[in-house]
């Protein structure tokens, strides 16, 4: 397709996003939502630092105390135990259980990311339409002059009985209709920065707008987070289903353990006397001990698994073709609003020469200045839609950068 053919590099003024790592795109929302998304990050790591720490068993520790008064002495026990019970061997369940836990890291912090490059992607979004709806309230405003005009050139045709009530009816019409629009217009325009403000803590006023050029097809897929989210995924699966086979297999705890006790009081009858029985006492014992699963659903329980590993792997070339497609649409979509903007070029040599030309006749005496005057503005409004279609070009980009990032591969 032609669109293939056409290269889509992403690149911002002063190397904006040279660097994905660069700070300067967090800036687009508030500070808020950069520290929730930090959050999120430690989060994970912690979450995956305990998962990849599993397989070490606890140290339990006990204590216990009691006193009692049965007889004329009164009596007290205590004793403690520090108890362990490691695993050793999990026939690669260890091994495995520690690459289970770096890939759902890696899945993890990529989730993050695609939430994270959504929102500044909306960010910016919002940023281009607020200013896109500033130009679109710039034309709408051109366009209530030449209405203006017109309702004065037809209201006087009309006093001059040239014209009848109708038409002067229909300018009035088409003016009011005019009107509305730019309310509607500055109504849209009040939302899109609310939306932002909901967003980011920058001034839209002020704050820089990227402007986004041309990548392949090819940099598209390599360096796309989505699909980079999709193979974390695949070796996520693929390590759990490691893990799952080596639950059914034999394993080794390495046991042992340190005990004390001591009582004290401690008095029992015998023939008719009462004797002292207090005692300390504290040994310590170790060993080993194997374990040989077998479950029912052992082959039920690792073929889920291995189904999971299989389907990752299916949907990421599923979602590498659908975002191929997404790619081929939005060459397609600037490839219409380059059709569009060609015709405003075209049109704007059309009034400009018009306007020479009426600009002449009226010096001459043959067109009035109303004639000039609407001839201007409709130069000024085509000038106008070319950025706007220009900016509505930056937004189909924006949909491709949302999940591309070159990290200087």
């Amino acid at each position: 397709m032609k669109a293939l053919k056409l290269s889509l590099l992403l690149f911002l003024g002063s190397s904006l996003f040279a660097n994905e790592n660069n700070a300067s795109l967090d800036a687009y929302i508030s500070k808020y939502k950069q520290d929730a998304f930090g959050y999120d990050y430690e989060k994970n790591a912690a979450e995956s630092s305990k998962l990849r720490d599993s397989w070490i068993a606890p140290l339990n520790i006990n204590y216990s105390f009691s006193r009692s008064k049965p007889y004329e002495k009164e009596q007290q026990n205590e004793s403690a135990a520090i108890k362990m019970d490691q695993p050793i061997f999990q026939s690669g369940g260890i091994y495995y259980g520690i690459k289970f836990a770096n890939a759902s890291r890696r899945y993890s912090d990529y989730s993050i990311d695609v939430a994270k490059r959504k929102m500044i992607k909306d960010a910016v979004a919002l940023l281009m339409q607020i200013k896109q709806t500033a130009l679109k309230v710039k034309k709408q405003k051109l366009l209530i002059k030449n209405s203006e005009i017109n309702l004065a050139q037809k209201k006087e045709q009309y006093l001059s009985g040239q014209l009848d009530s109708g038409f002067l009816d229909n300018a009035i019409i088409q003016r009011n209709i005019v009107i509305q629009t730019l309310y509607d217009i500055e109504t849209v325009k009040e939302k899109l920065v609310t939306q932002f403000q909901t967003l980011s803590d920058l001034d839209y006023k002020t704050a820089r707008i990227p402007h986004l050029e041309y990548l392949t097809p090819e940099q598209f897929i390599k360096h796309n987070i989505v699909l980079k989210q999709r193979d974390a995924e695949i070796q996520k699966n693929r390590y759990a289903k490691d893990v799952r086979v080596a639950k059914y297999l034999p394993r080794v705890n390495i046991t042992a353990g340190y005990n004390w006790s001591k009582s004290s009081g401690q008095q029992f009858y015998a023939g008719g006397s009462l004797f002292d029985s207090s005692n300390e006492l504290n040994y310590y014992d170790y060993g080993f001990r194997a374990t040989v699963p077998l479950d029912i659903n052992t082959f039920r329980d690792i073929e889920s698994a291995r189904v999971d590993y299989l389907k990752a792997q299916l949907l990421k070339k599923d979602k590498q073709r659908e975002l191929q497609a997404l790619f081929e649409q939005v060459m397609h979509n600037i490839e219409n609003f380059d059709k569009k903007i060609a015709l405003s070029k075209e049109n704007k040599e059309l009034y400009s020469k018009l306007l020479r030309d009426t600009k002449e006749l009226f010096a001459a005496g043959y067109k009035t200045e109303y004639d000039v005057d609407t001839l201007k503005n409709s130069l000024e409004i085509q000038n106008i839609d070319t950025e706007i279609y220009e900016i509505d070009k930056q937004l189909e980009l924006l949909t491709l950068y949302e999940m591309y990032v070159n990290s200087g591969e």
